[in-house]
């Protein structure tokens, strides 16, 4: 279950503090911060102010990352790797992991590549993925998915993602066109 940016502030600030009491999206145990420095704003904060924050624990994970287990191990601007993990959620009805599940790893690395290139306010959304997949995706093991930013402008961003093994074997690789969102200006009254 996910809780929203305002119920987490809300939790934060009545002080649950022990991993019994939060969810499990709510990552607010798992800091030494102070309670007001675990409170952001995501509307105010940069793509890459906001994956720094959510790869630190300091707001909760996007809800997809409980369905399909996945964590951020490094981001910068331009670029992110998270670690994702197949289990028998996943599976087709072959008992194989289900193709789905490399798209949407794909399809997070690579909108993240684009988000941690935009200002506050702005956001995104994925127009066309394109998936290969190369090999199948093994269950029960750690994999690396790794997103880059290939091309922006005003209105669109191109990025490209892979997802491997621990040991580098390419089991899926991605391209993405994701359009921009630009916050718009409120007339003054």
């Amino acid at each position: 279950m996910s809780v929203t940016f305002k119920e987490h502030r809300e939790r934060v600030e009545s002080g649950i503090s022990t991993k019994k009491q939060a969810k499990r999206s709510d990552l607010s145990y798992m800091t030494d911060l102070p309670p007001e420095e675990r409170v952001m704003d995501p509307t105010k904060m940069t793509g890459l102010a906001l994956l720094q924050a959510a790869m630190a624990g300091k707001i909760p994970p996007a809800s997809i990352a409980e369905t399909v287990p996945m964590k951020p191990a490094a981001v910068e601007e331009g670029y992110i790797r998270i670690v994702a993990r197949a289990d028998e959620r996943h599976l087709n009805p072959l008992g194989g992991v289900h193709g789905g599940f490399a798209a949407t790893v794909l399809d997070s690395v690579t909108g993240c590549a684009v988000h941690s290139t935009l200002g506050a306010g702005t956001g995104y959304g994925t127009v066309d993925l394109q998936v290969k997949m190369l090999r199948p995706v093994p269950k029960e093991i750690d994999l690396i998915a790794e997103g880059r930013l290939v091309y922006a402008s005003k209105n669109v961003a191109f990025a490209e993602g892979t997802l491997k093994t621990a040991e580098g074997k390419l089991l899926a690789s991605a391209t993405a066109t994701c359009f921009i969102i630009r916050p718009t200006e409120q007339p003054q009254q």
